[in-house]
C-alpha cells in the first residue's frame, strides 16, 4: 500500500486552512502550502516514531470494573483480531492459557499478568477482576496497581490509561456501589480515566418500544431506535451521577455491537487520544492503534499544519521537509521509503507503507 502527501494551493477556511483528505490505498493531504513540494522524508525529526516508540515501548491500559462487560471483546476490535491475546506474568514468562482458563472463567484475574495481542503488540493491557466479585479486596488491589504503576520512573513501565467498563444489559443499567467507590476513593492522579458504556445496544430495545409508543412505524423506530437511545442516555441518570463524584472520567464513550464483525471501536481510539495531555503520548497511542486511520488525519492535519499557515509563503524547502515528515509521524505502524526519485516529473511525495 502507499502513502501519497500532496501539498499544493488552496483557498484557506478559518484558522486551520482547508483540506482534502481521501483514503483507500492512497492518501491525500493538501494543506494550505503555496507551493507543489517534492522531498525525502528519511531526515532526522526532533519528534522521530521511532524514537518515541523507543521510549515509550508499549502503551499500557488498565482494564477494569464490572464482570462480564465484553472486556476481551473490545480489545480484540481494538487490535483487529479475533484470536486470543498471549499473557505474560510479572516476570514476563508466558501463561499457558489451557491453565489460566478455569481462573478466568472463576474471575480469578491477576492484575500485575500483560494481556498482549500478536495482531498489535504495541498495546499491553492489565484485566482486573470484577469488583462486584472481589469485593474490597479487588478494589484494594486496583487501587495500589494504579498507585505503584504511577510511581514509575520509567515511561514504558507506567499506566498510561484506564478503561472503566459499565455494561448496559437489563441487570446491569444502574450506577452501583462499584463504580460510586472507585471515582470516590480512588485518585488516578494524570492517569486518565474513559468510562466504557459496553453492550450499549441493549437499550436499543427500549428506545424502540418508546418510538413505538409515540406512534412511530416499526421501520423508523428500528431505524431510530439508536439515535434516540444515545439522546435518552446522555440527559439520563447514569452520566450526571459520574460527572458528579470526587474524581470524575476525563470521558466516556458508547459502544454497541462490539460483538458483530464490522464493529466499529473508532470512538474508543479517539476518546482515548483526547484524554492524553502529554503531547509525545499521544502522538505514540495514536500511530499505534491500527483501527481508526481518520484520527491520523486529523491529528496529522491539526498537530502539524496550523503553525505553519501565517509563515508559509516564507517557508525554505528545508521548512517543507520538516512539514511533511511531521504528517507522517502520526500514521500508524508505517516506515515511508521516498520513490519520487523514479518519477522526477511528478511533484508528489510518495513512500511505501511497511510494518515497523
Amino acid at each position: 500500500m502507499d502513502l501519497m502527501l500532496i501539498a499544493c494551493p488552496v483557498r484557506p477556511m478559518h484558522a486551520y486552512g482547508s483540506y482534502t483528505v481521501i483514503s483507500n490505498t492512497n492518501i491525500n493531504i493538501e494543506p494550505a502550502i503555496p507551493t507543489l513540494l517534492q522531498v525525502e522524508l528519511h531526515l532526522p525529526s526532533p519528534m522521530d516514531p521511532s524514537e518515541i516508540r523507543e521510549k515509550i515501548g508499549r502503551f499500557r491500559i488498565l482494564v477494569t470494573g464490572r464482570a462480564n462487560a465484553g472486556k476481551t471483546t473490545i480489545l480484540q476490535r481494538v487490535c483487529k483480531t479475533r484470536d486470543n491475546p498471549e499473557i505474560y506474568d510479572s516476570a514476563g514468562k508466558k501463561v499457558d492459557l489451557a491453565v489460566l482458563a478455569p481462573s478466568r472463567e472463576r474471575g480469578l484475574h491477576d492484575i500485575e499478568n500483560e494481556t498482549v495481542f500478536r495482531s498489535n503488540p504495541g498495546f499491553v493491557f492489565h484485566d482486573s477482576r470484577g469488583f462486584e466479585a472481589g469485593g474490597e479486596s479487588e478494589f484494594i488491589k486496583v487501587k495500589a496497581f494504579i498507585t505503584d504503576r504511577s510511581k514509575e520512573t520509567k515511561i514504558t513501565n507506567q499506566l498510561h490509561a484506564i478503561w472503566y467498563c459499565i455494561p448496559m444489559d437489563e441487570a446491569s443499567r444502574s450506577f452501583t456501589a462499584s463504580e460510586d467507590k472507585f471515582f470516590s476513593q480512588c485518585d488516578t492522579g494524570s492517569i486518565p480515566v474513559i468510562v466504557l458504556f459496553t453492550k450499549f445496544d441493549a437499550l436499543y430495545g427500549v428506545a424502540y418500544s418508546e418510538l413505538k409508543k409515540e406512534g412511530k412505524s416499526r421501520k423508523d423506530a428500528k431505524e431510530l431506535a439508536p439515535k434516540h437511545a444515545e439522546e435518552t442516555f446522555r440527559d439520563g441518570p447514569q452520566l450526571k451521577l459520574i460527572n458528579g463524584v470526587q474524581w470524575p472520567p476525563k470521558g466516556h464513550v458508547c459502544l454497541p455491537n462490539m460483538d458483530k464483525d464490522n464493529a466499529d471501536c473508532g470512538a474508543l481510539i479517539e476518546r482515548t487520544a483526547g484524554t492524553l495531555d502529554d503531547e509525545a503520548l499521544k502522538q505514540f497511542f495514536v500511530s499505534t492503534q491500527q483501527t481508526n486511520l481518520e484520527i491520523c488525519m486529523k491529528y496529522a492535519i491539526e498537530r502539524t499544519l496550523p503553525e505553519h499557515f501565517d509563515s508559509a509563503e516564507k517557508t525554505t524547502s528545508e521548512g517543507h521537509q520538516k512539514i511533511i515528515r511531521t504528517l507522517a509521524d502520526w500514521f500508524p505502524h508505517i516506515s515511508v521509503r521516498n520513490t519520487s526519485a523514479r518519477s522526477p516529473r511528478r511533484n508528489t511525495v510518495q513512500g511505501t507503507l511497511c510494518a515497523l
